[in-house]
Formats: C-alpha cells, structure tokens, sequence
C-alpha cells in the first residue's frame, strides 16, 4: 500500500521497485521449477484436456515449461507485463493474478485436443496483456493509456495468437487467459484510485485570471460607498404622539391695507 504522506516522486520509486522484485521474483520460482522438473517427468502435472486427472494442470502447469527457449520467452514477457501492470495497476493485478491463472488452464482444459499436453506461463502474459489493454480503454486516464500503449507495443502480437497458428502453440491456453483478462479488467477497473492529474498550463492561467477578478473585485468593493439605506442615522427628532381628537389650527392673520 502506498502511503499518501510520501512525495509523489518517491511513492513512484517504491512502487516501481515492489513490481520489480514482484516480476522477478516470479520468474525466478519458474526457472527453480524448470531445474527442478528435471529430475522427474512432469506429464502428471500438465493440463490433460477432457480428463479429470488433467485438471491438476490447472494449477501446476503455468510453472512448468518444455524447454529453455520456452522458459525464456515466458520470462521475459512476464518480466516487462508484471511489472507495468503492478505499477499502474497494484490492486488490480494482484486481484486479476488468480482469474488469469485459473482462465488459462481451463481454456486449455476445455478447447484442448483430446491426448494433448498443456505447460507453460504463456496463458499469464497474455491475460496480463488484454487485462492492460482493457483497462486502458476503460479508465483512460494517462497513466492507463500509456500503460495500454507500452504493452502493445512490446506484445501487440499476442493479439493474434489466441487463435490457432502454429502447431505445438496452446493457442487454447492464450485465448482463456485473454479472456480472463478482460473479464478481470472488467471487475476489477476501480480497485486502484485514478493517479492525480497535473493541472494543464492553459488552466493554471485561468485559474490564475479568475483569482486576480476576484482580488479586483474585493479591492473595488473595498472603497465602493456604502447604499444609503445602509448608513446608519444618528439622531431622529422625536414625535409626539397626536391626541384623540386633536386638530391643528394655524391662524391667518390678514394682509394690512
């Protein structure tokens, strides 16, 4: 969680360094997982489409991968896509990880040939790659389109192969975990609160225009004179109150010859 009380600049720094070592930490558990599967033949642990004993593989086979250029595409994609998406997403994607995760495996599962073997983190980048794309549609912020922006233009190409292209390619895995990821993106578009946006310099001049009006017209008001009604009288000669009955009468006195 980020503290509010840090400046800006450094709560960026500490986020950026939190996703760092989130990536790659997660890539280092799969290449501990490639040395380990090693030692023993992990067919067991693969999603086996249209069998119940396949459905380990959920859970197990985004950490397992059949060869070291496997491993390494993988890693490189989860690499650059985790750590974006935890920048500009923290709550997001850690909300988003166990849909995309399950989504792959069950894509695989259900539209996989029968016999087949599923393995592989390829179902996770492109679910983080459509849940940063979504996202960027959605909220449109700055921070969300650029990250859209970066994604696409490192993996725009995952785009493509959700549907089937190359043989051996588990075209079923990435097109569950793309639409994991727009589901997720979906859910999830309000977990992180919108960055705050710095105001345009065409504003700060009319937020400045508007405060210099307002100073004029207090100063103006300043030495306006007051309305009459509002000067307050000193004295009022006083009136004696009229009798019942009593009438005035002023003498005429004639005009000499």
């Amino acid at each position: 969680m980020d503290q509010p009380d840090l400046p800006a600049v450094q709560r960026d720094r500490r986020r950026l360094r939190r996703a760092v070592l989130a990536s790659g930490g997660f890539v280092l558990l799969l290449g501990a997982c490639f040395l380990a599967q090693q030692a023993f033949d992990p067919t067991a642990l693969t999603v086996t489409p249209g069998r119940r004993a396949g459905l380990l593989g959920v859970l197990t086979a985004p950490l397992l991968h059949g060869s070291p250029a496997h491993l390494l595409a993988n890693a490189s994609a989860l690499l650059l896509l985790g750590t974006l998406a935890l920048v500009a997403y923290p709550r997001a994607s850690v909300r988003a990880l166990p849909l995309l995760w399950l989504g792959s495996g069950l894509g695989a599962w259900a539209l996989g040939e029968p016999g087949s073997h599923h393995l592989g983190a390829s179902g996770l980048t492109h679910g983080l790659l459509f849940l940063l794309f979504t996202l960027g549609l959605l909220r449109r912020d700055r921070a969300a389109l650029a990250a859209a922006m970066l994604a696409f233009a490192f993996y725009g190409g995952m785009l493509l192969t959700v549907l089937p292209r190359e043989p051996g390619v588990s075209w079923q895995s990435h097109l569950g975990g793309a639409l994991a990821g727009i589901l997720a993106a979906l859910l999830f578009r309000r977990s992180d609160p919108p960055p705050v946006r710095a105001p345009y310099s065409w504003e700060l001049e009319e937020q400045q225009a508007a405060a210099a009006r307002e100073h004029a017209a207090a100063d103006a008001a300043q030495f306006e004179p007051p309305a009459p009604a509002d000067v307050p009288v000193l004295w009022q000669r006083p009136t004696p109150p009229a009798q019942a009955g009593e009438r005035k009468v002023v003498p005429l006195r004639r005009p000499r010859e």
